[in-house]
């Protein structure tokens, strides 16, 4: 009875994986469909919002801007995730450990997220120069510090008896984080890592703005220094897709790792 029962699981997840994409192409088809017939019904002008059609067609035309932009800014966007991403959860796990050095540290942090992107950024640049590694640190800065303050969120969400259960059967403290504490925490840390998936981006895109002969970010400056919307237009698509498809990695990964979470 156990294959059966099985191979019903497993299409039953296969059917319900293929009905999501299934709305989501539903979703995005219908949302193309609004913006080029509102395009055409209302007459707005091509200043303000060219057709859908028009946009796509520009990235056909020329394909290999978008394509190299696409490839550079999402090596940026990677390396400063994961980097910002590992980062803050060791210092979660530091600052859960060492309430001292928590409280010498953590406003320290705080401080440094006051300080906006763009300022941050200018530093980076002077430092590292125009390279991919500046670009990395930027989206590395908006990423690890809602990882770190979520990963500690998590663990301290704990329930202490299931603590002292484990403590009595003689858990080390290395143990109660491998076995209780940290997957206690990972819902908590994928929360931040889907908000970090985007603000990484935004920290990549931004870096690109102060010089760079390639990426999302000098295709956006480009097209407002030529004041080409279609080309404006064009950039935002592709770095929607960029955003959402690094996005739906994190929530797959969420998904695969934090099973649990899906069954409550």
């Amino acid at each position: 009875m156990a294959a059966p029962r099985a191979g019903s699981a497993a299409r039953a997840q296969w059917m319900a994986r293929a009905g999501g994409l299934g709305r989501l192409v539903l979703g995005l088809a219908i949302a193309a469909l609004v913006w080029e017939g509102s395009v055409l019904l209302f007459g707005i002008r091509p200043h303000y919002l060219p057709k859908l059609s028009t946009i796509l067609q520009a990235i056909a035309i020329t394909p290999k801007p978008y394509v190299d932009g696409f490839l550079r800014t999402l090596a940026e966007t990677l390396i400063g995730f994961v980097a910002g991403g590992a980062f803050g959860i060791a210092m979660g796990i530091v600052f859960f450990r060492l309430r001292a050095l928590r409280e010498m540290v953590f406003p320290i942090f705080i401080v440094s997220q006051t300080i906006p992107v763009i300022a941050f950024g200018a530093l980076v640049v002077l430092w590292f120069g125009n390279t991919l590694l500046a670009k990395a640190v930027i989206a590395f800065y908006l990423t690890f510090f809602p990882v770190a303050v979520n990963t500690l969120l998590g663990l301290e969400s704990v329930d202490r008896q299931q603590v002292a259960l484990m403590r009595s059967f003689g858990a080390s403290r290395w143990q109660l984080l491998a076995r209780l504490q940290f997957p206690t925490a990972l819902p908590h840390i994928f929360v931040a890592l889907r908000l970090a998936s985007s603000l990484s981006l935004v920290g990549a895109i931004v870096g690109e703005w102060f010089g760079d002969t390639t990426g999302l970010g000098v295709l956006l400056l480009q097209a407002m220094y030529n004041e080409n919307v279609v080309s404006i237009w064009a950039t935002l698509l592709v770095s929607a897709l960029l955003g959402t498809g690094f996005y739906a990695v994190v929530a797959a990964a969420e998904r695969r790792l934090v099973f649990w979470g899906a069954e409550q």
